[in-house]
């Protein structure tokens, strides 16, 4: 993942400061993050599930509200209609500098200025919520001790998670006009709702009123435990994750269909032109990726090709011995093998025939998990040297090559 850091202009002229995750090879497909009240585009979630969705092939664009954060501008003069405003600002610059986004993203009121501004951005086919109101005014309940000074005086000074902020009238007057049933209803675009059940922020029955005015294709996500700004890291993965399978079946572009087919029993391997190495590799109906790090000239996309050997070579080994272990009824919990590769002189291995030159050597470490005596331990290690991939690697191999046309 890459990350970059840039700057377009606000609904109000102002600089916006924003974030861009990148993703290794060309994006799936991009999208836009909206934080929440008063927070900003550094919050651990929004990182959090920027990051990965990147790791999944969607690049990801969060950026700072006018007047929060590293954005210019005066909190003060902002209102939810301004944060709409930056968020279609923010959708333009994405589809004049990379590609329009297709999936938008706001947690809390962010969610809220989310499912207002999904109708000005008609590339998007995906929205997603994340512990949002249903209406902003929700947030009205911040200024309950200042209402009166600022219906009053015109604006009061409030402090919010332990910062404080100067609110205008005119900003109250603002989230009490919005309705935003009408945008949901009329949103035409694939809606998945997030919220926690025990959010003592925005209650639970805010998703329940976003998720009834929305026309299907929709989709809800119970949060279980997690608190409003899903603070713990775990719960910030698992929206990303579930986040990124569920916007894949709209999305596309995730290389399915360029990626190589294989028959069972066979593996196809072919480049992917991300980079002077990227392979893909289809072995049978699975997926994976072959690179070299980027001090070999690579992108680090995917394991190098030792790298698939030793993990071969490991998988075989750990099958090899939870096989041996329940055919002796032995109480084995876990294995773990660690593997290593080197290329060493011929004359420093003592067990080799070969004398001249380099050698491949291969180190492996297991770890047996379980009440096993040593002699049985022994005796696992003794059957890891019989895994058939090992077997294959110490034989003579034969690889015959031909060019297909």
């Amino acid at each position: 993942m890459k990350s970059e850091k840039l700057t377009f202009p606000g609904s109000g002229g102002e600089m916006l400061a924003a974030r861009l995750e990148l993703p290794v090879g060309p994006p799936r497909a991009y999208a836009l993050f909206a934080h929440c009240f008063t927070c900003t585009k550094d919050i651990f979630a929004a990182a959090r599930i920027a990051g990965a969705l990147a790791d999944q092939g969607i690049a990801v664009l969060r950026f700072d509200f006018t007047g929060l954060g590293a954005s210019e501008g005066d909190f003060a003069n902002t209102n939810f209609s301004s944060n709409v405003g930056d968020l279609v600002r923010a959708a333009d610059y994405l589809r004049e500098t990379r590609a329009a986004p297709k999936l938008i993203i706001g947690h809390s009121l962010g969610g809220a200025a989310v499912l207002a501004a999904a109708g000005q951005v008609p590339e998007a086919v995906a929205v997603a919520t994340i512990g949002a109101p249903a209406e902003p005014a929700h947030v009205a309940h911040h200024f309950t001790e200042a209402r009166a000074e600022i219906e009053a005086a015109g604006e009061a000074e409030v402090l919010l998670v332990g910062r404080p902020f100067r609110i205008k009238k005119q900003f109250l007057e603002d989230i009490e006009a919005q309705r935003l049933e009408a945008a949901i209803a009329d949103m035409k675009k694939a809606l998945i709702v997030f919220h926690a059940p025990r959010d003592q922020t925005v209650g639970i029955e805010n998703a329940g009123k976003i998720f009834m005015a929305a026309k299907h294709p929709k989709s809800f996500v119970s949060l279980d435990d997690a608190d409003h700004l899903l603070s713990r890291k775990e719960d910030a993965i698992y929206v990303a994750n579930v986040l990124g399978a569920w916007a894949a079946r709209y999305l596309g572009g995730d290389g399915s269909a360029d990626a190589p087919r294989a028959a069972e029993g066979t593996v196809v391997v072919e480049e992917t032109g991300e980079g002077r190495f990227t392979q893909a590799i289809a072995a049978g109906p699975h997926r994976l990726r072959a690179d070299e790090p980027e001090s070999y000239g690579g992108l680090e996309s995917g394991p190098s090709p030792y790298d698939l050997v030793l993990a071969g070579l490991g998988a075989c080994t750990s099958m090899t011995l939870r096989l041996y272990a329940e055919h002796k009824k032995l109480p084995l919990e876990k294995v773990r093998v660690t593997l290593t590769h080197e290329k060493i002189h011929a004359v420093d291995c003592a067990e080799c025939e070969t004398k001249e030159g380099k050698i491949d050597r291969i180190e492996r470490r297991i770890e047996i998990t379980g009440d096993l005596d040593d002699r049985q331990r022994q005796r696992m290690v003794e059957i890891a040297d019989r895994c058939p991939v090992h077997r294959t690697l110490e034989s003579e191999v034969q690889v015959v090559t031909t060019e297909s046309r």
